[in-house]
């Protein structure tokens, strides 16, 4: 039996392979792979023919103390992702089948442990895939790459046996008579308890570390340094090193110099390793009718992520408290916004923001008042600000509740009696507020800290007029960049498939980041008649009345009434291509 198992997950696992070779006859993924395969290459693969001491190598100390540091932080890490297997699950133990698998297998005579090795069979193609990768993240460090393979793969496959086989301890707890949450009572008071022994050990031996001798005019990495020393002390004295020795063995091998010291650490983590294995195939544990209910569930899923409604995939989904009223008469756009704001989840609403905006607040003004004179203010300043950066390139390929998320029903919103540019302005409109709202917020935290700082430029009603300015420039700023993917989409509707039918693997990879190029040179080229209107007025209102405070503003708002001129016309235009789409042909090419 389990040389049919083999056969089956060997010539699965060619089919799709072969699949996706297929497909690179399509020029669409074709430019995709070879565009992934040389970012692949630059960016990983190049590490492995460089030499360890040529100057293109970067190399991690490795120095014992250090080493033993980086092992505690790994054992810790590790240690989060084993609390959370008992901590955050409420289900029954479900093993992964697809529905042609649990019709062919669970009717056929096979044991419950030879469904188990199947599982643990092909979970291994996907800890090798990430072995392989994390591999060539981790290579680029330095090291020999064959034991960073190996320390990956004992790392990923003892996670993937401990969640599996506490999977079917749960369920065994469930038999008995103990719920989930006295199970989570039980491991968190555990979990207080050794936390509490650690830190009253700390108190009474380490030197608290003195926050008083912060000096703003210090860099970063000496301000902080006191703090970090303090947890290194933590990590590798007292009682913790004791508590992490099991997670430490897993992670030793990884973090070994060379071959001699990584045999010698492969024995205990090997010896855990089969421990976990033990426990998983010696559970004796029902899981087949969580199983099917699980498969079915999928199955459900993927069927209404196919045909577009991947938001009501799940029927235990509970009903969402609209953001507003949608009133019968009115702005037919608002209707479009409404339907996306619901679609964007509980988070976006209006309270949350109300109540995100008063926190942030009472955030400035108490650390404001308590920590003035240390360094933690203009470095929190300075996080809003990196924040509010990355939030103007990273939020529109994250909010996607527009033309993206509703492409499969695109032949739907053409019935609406509205006009393209209507259509596209409506879809635009929900990802516009939920960004400017973040980015609004982002600005009060940081003019709030940055008020307090010792820096010219950004004191008084400097950093006011800034804020002014960027507040003004972010709702104009947001609607253009959240145009270009969407008329990447319109444009290309076919490399935008979602779900299973979308592109997956290196191809895909590769047309993100072709038209991620695309969108950086758009982006760069609508803002230049911007940037000669903000220069300009800046200029005159400087002249004319010497206050920065004053120009930043008004010179923000002549760079949005511009930014605004070129969103209308990308809206007309973009409206132009929506009324000329025909999906079902697009998709089928």
């Amino acid at each position: 039996m389990l040389s049919a198992l083999l056969y089956l997950q060997y010539h699965s696992l060619r089919n799709r392979t072969l699949l996706r070779l297929k497909r690179l006859r399509q020029p669409k993924y074709l430019i995709g792979g070879i565009v992934g395969a040389i970012y692949f290459y630059f960016y990983f693969f190049r590490y492995l023919f460089v030499r360890q001491g040529s100057p293109a190598s970067v190399t991690v100390s490795t120095v014992p103390g250090d080493i033993a540091i980086y092992e505690a932080i790994g054992a810790c890490l590790f240690l989060a992702a084993v609390l959370l297997t008992w901590l955050v699950p409420h289900e029954r133990a479900a093993l992964s089948f697809s529905e042609a698998e649990v019709a062919f297998l669970f009717p056929a005579p096979i044991s419950r442990r030879g469904l188990i090795h199947f599982k643990l069979m092909r979970s291994q193609t996907a800890i090798l895939f990430t072995t392989f990768f994390l591999m060539l993240v981790t290579n680029r460090f330095g090291g020999k790459f064959w034991i960073h393979a190996a320390g990956w793969w004992l790392i990923l496959s003892t996670l993937n046996l401990h969640v599996l086989g506490s999977s079917f301890a749960r369920t065994m707890l469930l038999d008995r008579g103990i719920s989930n949450w006295q199970r989570r009572l039980i491991v968190g008071g555990i979990l207080m308890l050794v936390a509490s022994a650690v830190f009253i050990w700390a108190g009474r031996t380490l030197p608290r570390p003195d926050f008083g001798q912060w000096d703003p005019s210090q860099p970063l990495d000496v301000v902080f340094g006191n703090l970090r020393e303090y947890g290194h002390q933590i990590l590798i004295a007292g009682p913790v090193p004791y508590l992490l020795y099991p997670f430490r063995l897993v992670i030793r091998p990884y973090l070994a110099p060379n071959a001699h010291a990584f045999l010698f650490a492969l024995l205990p983590a090997l010896g855990i390793l089969a421990a976990h294995y033990w426990w998983v195939i010696h559970s004796n544990v029902a899981f087949e009718e969580a199983s099917i209910d699980a498969s079915r569930k999928l199955a459900e899923k993927i069927t209404a992520m196919r045909a577009g409604n991947w938001q009501t995939s799940n029927k235990m989904v509970k009903r969402r408290r609209p953001p507003f009223e949608l009133r019968p008469t009115g702005a037919r756009v608002v209707a479009l916004l409404w339907k996306n704001l619901i679609s964007a989840g509980q988070a976006f609403t209006l309270r949350t923001w109300i109540m995100l905006a008063v926190l942030g607040t009472m955030l400035c003004v108490i650390v404001g008042q308590s920590a003035s004179a240390s360094g933690l203010v203009p470095a929190l300043a300075m996080a809003a600000g990196v924040l509010l950066v990355w939030s103007l390139f990273i939020g529109p390929q994250m909010l996607r509740q527009d033309l993206r998320q509703d492409l499969p029903l695109a032949d739907v919103l053409k019935m609406y009696p509205l006009p393209g540019w209507q259509i596209v302005l409506g879809e635009l409109l929900g990802p516009v507020i939920i960004l400017t709202a973040l980015q609004w917020l982002l600005v009060l935290i940081g003019v709030g800290f940055a008020s307090r700082t010792d820096l010219a430029l950004l004191t008084g009603w400097h950093s006011l007029g800034f804020g002014l300015g960027i507040a003004v420039l972010a709702p104009m700023l947001n609607l253009v960049t959240l145009q270009i993917p969407n008329a990447a989409v319109l444009l290309f509707p076919a490399w935008f498939q979602a779900g299973k039918d979308g592109p997956q693997g290196i191809e895909a990879t590769g047309q993100r980041i072709v038209f991620m190029l695309g969108q950086l040179i758009v982006f760069i080229l609508a803002l230049i008649p911007a940037v000669l209107a903000f220069g300009a007025v800046f200029v005159l209102v400087k002249f004319l009345v010497s206050s920065v405070s004053v120009a930043i503003p008004l010179a923000s708002l002549a760079a949005a009434l511009v930014i605004g001129g070129e969103a209308a016309l990308g809206l007309l235009l973009l409206g132009r291509i929506f009324d000329r789409l025909d999906v079902s042909s697009e998709l089928s090419k």
